[in-house]
C-alpha cells in the first residue's frame, strides 16, 4: 500500500514561524543591548547619538513589520490579442454511395451464412427453414434484410 502524504496544518506552521521571527528579534535586541552597554563607557555624547539612532530604528522596525504599501504601477493598456485571419475552407460534400438491399440468411450468433438478392426471398426463406431443421445445426437461422453498397 502506498505512503500518503501528511496534511500539513496552516495554523501550526504559521505558529511555528511566528515563533522563530520572536527568535530572531530577541536575538537582535540582545546585541543592541551589549552595544549599548559599550556606548555607556565611552561617554554621554554617543548615548544620545545610539538613543536617536535606536529611536529610528525602532520606528524602521515598526515599517518593517508592517508591511509598506506598494507603489501602484500604472496599468498599461494590453493590446488586445490580434484576431486570427479565419479562412474560408470550402468543404466537400461526402460522396453519396448508393445502396441495395439483398437478403441475408443469418445463424443464431448473428453469423451471415448467405446472402441472396432482393426477389429471391422465397429460396433465402427455403434456406433459413432447411437449416433450422437439420438435426445437425439444431439452432434457429432467420432472414433479415442487408444494405450493402453497389459496385459498378
Amino acid at each position: 500500500m502506498g505512503r500518503s502524504r501528511r496534511t500539513l496544518d496552516r495554523r501550526a506552521l504559521r505558529a511555528d514561524n511566528e515563533a522563530a521571527e520572536r527568535r530572531k528579534d530577541d536575538e537582535e535586541v540582545d546585541e543592541t543591548d551589549e552595544e549599548e552597554e559599550g556606548d555607556e563607557e565611552e561617554g554621554d555624547e554617543e548615548e544620545a547619538e545610539a538613543s536617536a539612532d535606536d529611536e529610528e530604528a525602532a520606528e524602521g522596525d515598526e515599517d518593517e513589520d508592517e508591511e509598506a504599501p506598494k507603489p501602484k504601477k500604472a496599468k498599461a493598456k494590453k493590446k488586445a490579442p490580434a484576431k486570427p485571419k479565419v479562412t474560408k475552407t470550402r468543404t466537400r460534400t461526402a460522396k453519396v454511395v448508393r445502396m441495395k438491399v439483398v437478403w441475408g440468411v443469418f445463424s443464431n450468433s448473428h453469423q451471415l451464412v448467405q446472402e441472396f438478392d432482393y426477389p429471391e426471398k422465397k429460396a433465402a426463406e427455403e434456406l433459413a427453414a432447411k437449416l433450422t431443421g437439420d438435426k445437425k445445426s439444431g439452432h434457429p437461422f432467420f432472414l433479415q434484410p442487408v444494405k450493402k453498397p453497389i459496385d459498378k
